[in-house]
């Protein structure tokens, strides 16, 4: 089941941190890159942020999977963040948390996500959801972003 997460308990603020600072460091690791924006966030930052989040817990009320929202336009949803518990990988929790943003916005136009073209089990989730690459950029020498789009059911 996945539940909007808010950023005023500060519990939760805690388990959405831990949960970005381990699964972002994989993807880190993944792309050659130590220097991902999430890993560099602080309680702070997270609670301050302007993103929506909705998250997976387990049966203790553990976050195990977390996606951010932000709406910088009308017709835009953007994918700001994506974590999973690397003791959960494998299990569909990323793609239910892409389908519950998805079926949250059916009438929003455009879907955008990016990640390191080099994290190839993320680059294969959001494929497998209908996203296509549309640039990619160097963000540091040798390490390079995919940002990809998705029309959402009701604009195709």
């Amino acid at each position: 089941m996945i539940n909007r997460l808010f950023l005023d308990d500060e519990d939760m603020v805690d388990q959405i941190w831990r949960l970005q600072h381990m699964a972002y460091r994989l993807e880190a690791e993944r792309i050659g890159f130590r220097d991902i924006p999430p890993l560099m966030d602080t309680h702070e930052t997270i609670r301050k942020c302007k993103e929506d989040f909705y998250g997976c817990l387990n049966e203790d009320g553990e976050l195990i999977g977390a996606v951010a929202t932000e709406q910088e336009a009308p017709d835009t949803i953007t994918i700001s963040r994506m974590m999973v518990h690397p003791d959960h990988f494998r299990k569909g929790i990323a793609g239910s948390l892409i389908q519950h943003v998805l079926d949250l916005h059916p009438d929003v136009p455009l879907f955008i996500v990016s990640t390191g073209t080099k994290n190839t089990p993320a680059v294969a989730l959001y494929t497998k959801y209908g996203f296509v690459p549309f640039d990619r950029y160097e963000v540091a020498p040798g390490v390079e972003l995919t940002t990809f789009h998705r029309a959402s059911e009701s604009s195709q």
